[in-house]
């Protein structure tokens, strides 16, 4: 089971990576939201794989499951949804402001345009 999250943790990330690294800004978006996908993975594994079926409620003298990882990854879940929402709506902003959506953020030249038309 260690090899199955490390290898998925492993292919989120590099494909999260390869998104971001993209001249465009929607696979930046995507990138960074496998990017989270693969952080959430790794912290949800830091609390160990072994004490599967334990109850996550203190009884007496029963082993528990620890509660840290999970507090830790839904914390991750709502930030990631809030920096997806922020990078969207900024990569919206530079589209209608730049005309354009590549992420290194020149405009599109009238100049050029116009010598393709012609």
């Amino acid at each position: 089971m260690e090899a199955l999250y490390a290898t998925t943790t492993g292919l989120l990330a590099a494909c999260g990576v390869y998104l971001t690294l993209r001249g465009r800004t929607f696979p930046v978006v995507v990138g960074l939201t496998l990017l989270s996908y693969a952080v959430n993975l790794f912290l949800f594994s830091m609390g160990g794989l072994a004490m599967h079926g334990n109850p996550a409620v203190v009884g007496a003298g029963s082993p528990t499951a620890d509660p840290l990882p999970q507090a830790l990854v839904l914390t991750a879940i709502v930030i990631g949804f809030a920096m997806t929402a922020f990078v969207v709506i900024l990569a919206m902003r530079a589209r209608g402001d730049l005309g354009s959506d590549h992420v290194n953020g020149n405009r599109l030249d009238d100049s050029k345009e116009k010598e393709d038309t012609k």
